[in-house]
Formats: structure tokens, C-alpha cells, sequence
């Protein structure tokens, strides 16, 4: 596996045993060429998605599987909502050897509140009175 590049340690800072960034250096490091793994619940993923160059999703409870299909010579940013299923998926990813990972600190909520570019899709929006009432809002059919 390759060594994560020096420039990118420069803004990192560690909680809980591993590399974080906030949303700016995260987008910037996506922009010089790390991939973002999301580990959002598809139906999270559907409306909302972060506005990197390139990006895969993957829900956490899924990611031992999926794990063989991401790129271990890659700098892999990994994000949720608020940072709590990214900790569960840096675990993962580190038990299965995965060395090139940073943890995107306070996920999809501090991404937005920085003002960090995300893409929309507002047929994919949820609404209901519950969680257990979540239905896609605009969606036809």
C-alpha cells in the first residue's frame, strides 16, 4: 500500500486513534485526488450527496463485503452524517488493512455548515411524521 503524501498530514488532527480533517481540507485533498466513501444509509445517499470530484457510497453495515472493491492505493476520505458510522467504518477499514484513511470530522452536518458544495436531488427529499414514516416527498410513481 502506498504512504498518504506529507502535504495532506499538514491539517489533520487525531481523535480516538485516527487521522480527521474538517470539511475545507477534506474538500481539498478530494480535489487533489482522494476518493470519499460515504457510509450513509442509501436512503440518505439518494437526496443529498457530498460535492466531491469522486465519491463512492457504501452503508457501514456493509462495507467488510464491499471492501474488496475500493482502491487500498488511494486516499480514502470517509464520511456520514455526523461522524458517528465513519468511526465504525475507519475501524473496519483498519482491521482490514486499509492504511490510507482519514475520517471526515462532523460528516454531512459540518460539510454543509462550512458552505462545502454538495449535489442535490430533490426527488430523492424524505418527509414523513417518523422515522418509521420516512417516504421520498417528490418522487412520482
Amino acid at each position: 500500500m502506498t504512504v498518504i503524501p506529507d502535504q495532506i498530514f499538514k491539517n489533520t488532527f487525531t481523535s480516538s486513534g485516527f487521522l480527521n480533517l474538517t470539511p475545507k481540507d477534506a474538500y481539498e485533498v478530494c480535489l487533489n485526488g482522494a476518493l470519499l466513501l460515504d457510509v450513509r444509509d442509501p436512503a440518505l445517499t439518494a437526496f443529498k450527496q457530498f460535492g466531491v470530484p469522486e465519491f463512492i457510497s457504501c452503508h457501514h453495515i456493509k462495507l467488510r463485503e464491499f471492501a474488496s472493491h475500493l482502491p487500498d492505493k488511494r486516499v480514502l476520505i470517509v464520511a456520514d452524517s455526523v461522524g458517528l458510522f465513519s468511526h465504525e467504518a475507519m475501524i473496519i477499514l483498519k482491521d482490514l488493512g486499509f492504511e490510507n484513511i482519514i475520517n471526515l470530522a462532523g460528516g454531512l452536518v459540518e460539510w454543509e455548515r462550512d458552505g462545502m458544495p454538495v449535489m442535490i436531488d430533490k426527488n430523492e427529499r424524505l418527509s414523513g411524521s417518523c422515522v418509521c414514516q420516512l417516504r421520498p416527498r417528490e418522487r412520482k410513481g
